[in-house]
């Protein structure tokens, strides 16, 4: 059975993460690719743990329940979903680690050495826009965490993505970063679907495998 193909989605709070994970699975759907969608915390009690006392677990503390969850959603659901030839596409993986945890006092070399033995990527997406435009999105929508109720964040975390890229590429993962400030959804999955089939020649090429969910 050939392997699935394994798809990232990082970037800023309110750059429209969660819309174009949806996108881009319709978008591979329609094609007859398989496909799941996956998020990271994980819903697994040890995710659901880590996602409702994100705002009180801080540091280092919080980077390692991050990792921790990351190795069993790696083991119990990412895996699986590939040896069955899946695609999956997950909405926040190591980009948005080595991004958020800095934030949060973490050193880089911590986060790598912490994430030594996960699954890379096929393709690693990164989602960018104007801090201007990710501050009227929030604005609109409200803050998740704390790091969103924070009026600098959007231009530090610019800036630490940029230097994700630039990790992730010497990892050996190919890096699609989108520019989604003036860009719809569906356009944006488009493009990442364009993507994966030129990097992997046979995304959407099998016949869709019912047991596959959203």
């Amino acid at each position: 059975m050939t392997s699935g193909c394994f798809v990232t989605l990082d970037g800023p709070g309110g750059v429209g993460k969660s819309t174009t994970l949806n996108a881009v699975c319709e978008s591979l759907r329609r094609a007859g690719t398989p496909v799941r969608a996956t998020t990271e915390p994980s819903t697994s009690a040890l995710g659901q743990f880590t996602r409702a006392h994100a705002d009180q677990i801080k540091g280092h503390a919080l980077a390692c329940l991050v990792a921790a969850d990351r190795y069993e959603h790696i083991r119990d659901e990412i895996r699986p979903q590939l040896d069955r030839g899946n695609t999956v596409v997950c909405d926040r993986y190591l980009a948005s680690t080595l991004v958020v945890q800095q934030l949060d006092g973490v050193p880089e070399q911590f986060l790598l050495d912490l994430n030594a033995d996960i699954l890379l990527p096929d393709l690693a997406v990164i989602l960018t826009a104007d801090a201007s435009a990710i501050r009227q999105r929030l604005s609109q929508r409200g803050a998740h965490h704390r790091f969103e109720r924070d009026p600098d964040v959007p231009a530090r975390e610019a800036a630490l993505y940029r230097r994700a890229e630039r990790t992730v590429l010497g990892l050996g993962v190919p890096v699609l970063v989108i520019d989604t400030t003036n860009t719809t959804p569906s356009a944006t999955a488009e493009r990442i679907a364009s993507e994966l089939r030129a990097l992997t020649g046979n995304v959407a090429s099998g016949p869709t495998d019912p047991a596959a969910a959203p």
